[in-house]
């Protein structure tokens, strides 16, 4: 007695929904589980075109694709897509197309098999949700602590759009006291060492302030109980979390800006210079320095006095801001010294950059009630070598800028 199972009750008994097409895109046979999975008696289903039972806005099986498998171009093919059952409801399937030849190869029928993922759908679609609608700032990283989704509250926290955060290392975000920490918690997330941890983490707001927050980070396993991402949560400290944020943040803006004019201030310039040296190998290009000094400041403070000489200052700033990018920083390191950092295309770039500040300076400024002729230097140097420090740029640049200065001031 042969105990070989006939491949019709084969057929009839296969807990997964098969579907027979030929090579026109019509049914020819479908398996009792394809009739359950779209609720359809099998004459009625066999009835339809496959093109009937699937979403109009989702992937059909096309002409295209089947000249494809015939020609051995593609051995098969797998796509997600959504199916229309008799009752109106929708399921969202994952099928795997292949073609079956017959024995002298002549390609001969497409069998097609589906997997239903529609509970996975809706749980993927409520974890979106409770991201998204999370009261805390959220986010989802890799294994290298690169963001791969955040929710509006982290974005509202750091003041970046999402656009922006996604791909950025969350690492960038953390003032440069405790990014050893943190890339020292991701290297044990890799290796299995640990799986969770909460810290007090001093982040970089974009506007150049800093606040605390209450970090939890930890790691979800994979199918092979691997590492395989990193939820991150963010709660800014304080017992009243939007008070104490607003407070917190005119402090450290006050301890970042120059009071006078309102621009960043030696510290936060020198934190810029991090950030912008290690964007350079990803970013490419160069990055540009020019250091400002104002020629003639000295007379005007000695003839109009110190107020005459602050609105003047003031002066200055608004013109030097208003010839650079948002995106720029723009800092006061002394009496009438200004610094301009900015990531540009090439040389000739920040050479426009440098040509354009000094064109605005180089004109009349309020002082008293009356205007006085303002003048400036602008030195500049630029590199593409993230390993270079902060001092020698600033010293290169304000050799360039002593170089231009004018004889009767130098």
């Amino acid at each position: 007695m042969s105990d070989t199972v006939p491949w019709e009750t084969l057929w009839k008994q296969l807990a997964g929904p098969i579907a027979l097409i030929d090579l026109h895109g019509r049914h020819v046979d479908v398996n009792p589980a394809m009739c359950r999975l779209l609720g359809y008696e099998r004459e009625r289903l066999l009835e339809l075109l496959p093109a009937e039972v699937t979403h109009p806005d989702d992937y059909a099986l096309a002409k295209e694709t089947i000249q494809n498998l015939e020609a051995g171009r593609i051995d098969s093919f797998s796509a997600e897509k959504r199916l229309l059952r008799s009752d109106g409801n929708v399921v969202l399937v994952l099928v795997t197309s292949s073609l079956l030849r017959t024995s002298d190869d002549t390609p001969h029928l497409i069998v097609s098999q589906f997997h239903d993922i529609t509970d996975r759908y809706g749980a993927e679609l409520l974890w979106r949700r409770t991201l998204g609608d999370a009261p805390i700032g959220m986010a989802l990283m890799d294994l290298e602590g690169r963001c791969t989704e955040v929710n509006a509250r982290l974005c509202e926290l750091v003041g970046y759009p999402r656009d922006e955060l996604l791909g950025q290392r969350g690492s960038d975000l953390v003032y440069n006291g405790d990014k050893a920490q943190m890339d020292s918690l991701y290297a044990q997330f890799r290796e299995g060492r640990t799986e969770s941890a909460s810290l007090e983490l001093c982040l970089r707001h974009r506007d150049g302030h800093p606040f605390w927050t209450l970090t939890r980070i930890g790691v979800v396993q994979g199918l092979d109980d691997r590492p395989a991402y990193v939820v991150s949560q963010y709660e800014a400290l304080g017992d009243d979390a939007q008070v104490d944020e607003g407070r917190l943040a005119e402090l450290t803006r006050m301890a970042l800006h120059d009071p006078l004019t309102g621009l960043a201030n030696r510290s936060l310039l020198l934190d810029r210079f991090q950030q912008e040296l290690t964007k350079l190998p990803e970013q490419g290009g160069v990055l540009a320095v020019l250091m400002i000094d104002l020629d003639g400041f000295k007379p005007i403070n000695d003839r109009y006095g110190h107020d005459t000489g602050d609105r003047v200052l003031q002066a200055a700033a608004h013109e030097v801001s208003s010839a650079v990018r948002s995106s720029d920083t723009v800092a006061r390191i002394g009496g009438d010294e200004f610094v301009v950092l900015a990531a540009l295309a090439d040389h000739a770039q920040a050479e426009e950059l440098r040509t354009r500040i000094a064109q605005q300076l180089n004109a009349a400024a309020p002082a008293s009630c009356r205007r006085v002729k303002l003048g400036a230097s602008v030195g500049l140097t630029t590199t593409c070598d993230p390993s270079t420090t902060s001092h020698a740029l600033l010293a290169s640049a304000d050799r360039d800028m002593y170089a231009r200065k004018p004889a009767r001031f130098g």
